[in-house]
């Protein structure tokens, strides 16, 4: 690992170093410094992105002081979420149909650096950065993201963490809120002409708001610690050459008492906040450490570059009913008038020894490696062409060490009957090795911005699979798969202003999602292509996009969180399938007098999203498909529309969200009312007071109207969306 590590860095340094001492002369520079890494910029930047790409910055973020990203992310049409807890801990999200499923099938980044616990060996992302602490939320949806990588097929989420601040300051934002929760958010910092740094915490806890069933009863909440420290050393400010190095370290701990399992139809109908006394057990249990260090050198003439070295190390386990009498717990749940003797014992009633299965999801990652970047501006006359070239050499690793307890179930109490050694379910290591290059640019000449653009990447995957009954693995792997992958994802775009205010872009590029580590599944590949308008200027932005991804092959993971319906980790080829559809979002600012009256509203259409091909599959979401099935959980129509009204000491916002209905399971013609996910409205608002210029309050309220519904109906049961939910908060900035 040293040895990988050692060679990651001697040869981005290299690349990196080369050219850049090549142009390196003295000369003077006056330019502002962040310790941030975007991939778009600012807001208003967007305007002139040949292709479908959305920033959500700190005052759209601050508007109604958001934990939960799911929510966040309702502003940005052509994303698709699904609720499961209704806090966003583990959140689902997908792009343009290409899956939700613990967000695994998109690039998530944190400041520009893939944060999924292992990015190609086990993308799901049982990790995700705390919202609160984020400054900013980057979405790509067209081209842009094959300069990103991997997973091209929907795009790429950048969250953007809390910068330095430019002076001396601290703030400290403070909730109390219903279900017991308390909610923390403290950063402190400094920015010197030298040495900057910032110190960051998020502290929130709840008790949930389910009620577990049976005489021990217990919370449903969360607890999540996370701590943030930056440092940054800068060159002389009157040097030739700007350099900068800049730190970042970070741990998060987190645990939470939840639970796969949900409820049948009649007991969600009775009481859609209770927990079955079967799931009492179950927790959630992680840590996450990031380390990451960057090297940045910028001049005032034509080129800049930059180097990261980084590592992430996450463990976790997820501690969680399995099973009831060797029983899929869907099936249970589904049909527990077959199958009454295992919801009986889910539900209480006293059952044999080992009738119920716990299983320990044991499972440490680690992944590393270092990118390299370097931009040049270039010019020819009348035309300016910005050329953006980089290099990633990335590790990551997955170890499932996973066991199984059997429990009795007592008079509504679990009792543990038989303590499973470690392993003895799951005992296997699955790596990535990865070599990626990308070159891209952007071209103006007259009113014209083209943005051609290719990623390479070279992915070699191992699968060591070792016996359950070898914990030490002192006796070596019993089965070892290896895979590579080599691919071209090439893409453009281009965009043409018709005036200041208006533009017409269209884009096009290769959707690819490599497979799994031991798979037998082709990699995931697609043409997507998109064409739209946008307007812009000091009041009103306005875009329409329509899109069209055509799936070569699309491939599925089982995973728990998706039901199961086959051995966890295995892939399934989906063939040919056809998601497109249309993505309008429009925002105005009102003048009243003294008053500002903002609006907004963001609209998607999903008017086709079905397979192309029939076959047999073994994977729950999709079942026995047939020509014409469309995709789950993607509703033809989702709506939000936003208003609010302020002025200098006060303002109000609401916003209203609405999912039409969607099918659980892959399915054509009329919808089964056991498979389907009903349409719905959820309110959220918030009132904030500004007391003085460093003390404000606020009152926050999600799902305002208290709308009750099933947010999903996977892996196993109907579980409901977060209730009405109010909090009152103080912020105090120094």
């Amino acid at each position: 690992m040293q040895s990988s590590l050692k060679t990651c860095a001697t040869t981005g340094a290299a690349l990196l170093l080369l050219p850049l001492l090549a142009v390196a002369q003295d000369r003077s520079r006056d330019s502002e410094v962040i310790d941030t890494v975007t991939i778009i910029g600012k807001r208003t930047d967007v305007a002139d992105v040949p292709g479908s790409a959305h920033v959500i910055d700190t005052e759209a973020l601050a508007e109604f002081a958001q934990s939960d990203v799911l929510r966040v992310l309702r502003a940005v049409p052509g994303v698709y979420i699904q609720e499961e807890e209704g806090f966003g801990l583990r959140p689902n999200i997908g792009i343009r149909g290409s899956g939700l499923d613990r967000s695994a099938r998109i690039a998530l980044l944190e400041d520009g650096v893939l944060i999924a616990p292992a990015p190609y060996a086990a993308s799901s992302a049982y990790y995700f950065p705390t919202q609160r602490r984020m400054s900013a939320v980057e979405v790509l949806k067209g081209p842009a993201s094959v300069a990103v990588g991997p997973r091209t097929t929907g795009g790429a989420i950048n969250m953007i963490s809390t910068p330095i601040p430019d002076a001396m300051s601290a703030t400290a934002d403070l909730r109390l809120g219903d279900h017991s929760s308390m909610d923390a958010h403290v950063y402190v910092g400094d920015h010197g002409d030298r040495f900057s740094w910032l110190l960051e915490t998020v502290q929130a806890k709840s008790d949930g708001f389910k009620t577990i069933q049976g005489p021990v009863g217990g919370d449903t909440g969360f607890d999540v610690e996370d701590y943030v420290a930056k440092f940054q050393l800068d060159s002389d400010p009157t040097s030739a050459v700007y350099q900068s190095l800049r730190v970042k370290l970070g741990y998060t701990d987190q645990f939470s008492n939840e639970t796969y399992v949900g409820l049948s139809e009649a007991d969600f109908s009775l009481a859609p906040y209770s927990r079955y006394a079967g799931s009492a057990n179950d927790n959630f249990d992680s840590d996450h450490e990031q380390y990451q260090a960057t090297y940045v050198i910028d001049t005032d003439k034509n080129w800049r570059g930059e180097i990261t070295a980084y590592r992430n190390n996450f463990s976790r386990n997820w501690y969680k009913v399995q099973s009831v009498g060797d029983v899929n717990l869907n099936n249970v749940l589904v049909d527990p008038a077959t199958y009454a003797d295992e919801f009986a014992y889910l539900t209480g009633t006293t059952s044999t020894d080992d009738a119920i299965q716990i299983r320990a999801n044991n499972r440490d990652y680690f992944s590393q490696g270092v990118q390299a970047k370097i931009e040049w501006d270039l010019g020819f006359g009348d035309t300016d062409i910005s050329l953006n070239t980089g290099v990633r050499i990335h590790d990551d690793e997955e170890d499932r060490f996973q066991h199984q307890d059997g429990y009795r179930m007592e008079d509504g109490v679990l009792v543990l009957t038989t303590a499973a050694a470690g392993g003895s379910q799951t005992n296997r290591v699955s790596d990535a090795e990865v070599t990626a290059y990308f070159v891209d640019s952007e071209i103006r000449t007259g009113a014209w911005i083209f943005t051609p653009g290719i990623r390479f990447e070279d992915i070699d995957l191992t699968r060591n699979d070792y016996s359950t009954a070898d914990p030490t693995r002192s006796l070596g792997p019993t089965r070892v798969r290896t895979g590579s992958v080599q691919v071209f994802i090439p893409g453009a775009g281009a965009l043409y202003r018709l005036n200041n205010e208006w533009r017409l872009l269209a884009g096009v590029h290769k959707g690819f999602n490599p497979p799994g580590p031991g798979s037998s599944a082709s990699e995931e590949s697609s043409v997507n292509f998109e064409a739209g308008v946008r307007y812009h200027n000091d009041e009103l932005r306005f875009e329409s996009i329509y899109f069209r991804n055509d799936y070569d092959n699309l491939v599925g993971t089982v995973t728990d969180s998706t039901g199961g319906g086959g051995q966890i980790g295995d892939q399934f080829d989906g063939g040919e399938v056809l998601v497109s559809g249309l993505e309008l979002s429009t925002a105005y600012r009102f003048g009243a007098g003294s008053f500002d009256i903002p609006v907004g509203l963001q609209y998607t259409w999903t008017n086709e999203a079905e397979f192309e091909n029939a076959f047999d599959s073994g994977f729950e979401p999709w079942g026995d498909v047939e020509i014409g099935d469309a995709l789950p959980y993607i509703p033809e129509h989702q709506l939000r529309a936003n208003i609010g009204i302020e002025n200098e000491r006060f303002r109000v916002s609401l916003a209203a969200s609405y999912v039409g209905k969607m099918r659980a399971v892959a399915g054509q013609g009329a919808f089964d009312p056991l498979e389907t996910i009903q349409s719905h409205v959820v309110w959220d608002t918030i009132a904030t007071w500004n007391i003085s210029d460093s003390l404000s309050t606020y009152i926050k309220v999600d799902n305002l109207l208290d709308k009750t519904y099933v947010a999903s109906r996977r892996p196993a049961g109907l579980r409901p969306g977060l209730p009405r939910t109010a909090y009152v908060g103080l912020t105090f900035r120094l």
